[in-house]
């Protein structure tokens, strides 16, 4: 996964989020969003498993969507 230098969760604060990582959250909740939530934090808003995203993320790159690396 491509790192995101300067990119941070809103709400943990990790640092460095993934191209994956940001992607998510711009597919899932606003194509514009200018901060992000981390893939943890991101389970826990829609009380998902990390594991499920990750597989949601895997879906969208098969379907071809270029905000996934």
């Amino acid at each position: 996964m491509k790192l995101t230098k300067g990119c941070k969760c809103q709400i943990c604060g990790k640092e460095n989020l993934s191209k994956n990582e940001i992607g998510l959250n711009k597919k899932m909740l606003n194509p514009k969003a200018t901060q992000f939530y981390c893939l943890d934090c991101l389970a826990d808003y829609f009380e998902v498993t990390t594991e499920e995203l990750l597989a949601k993320i895997e879906e969208f790159k098969a379907e071809g969507c270029k905000l996934f690396s």
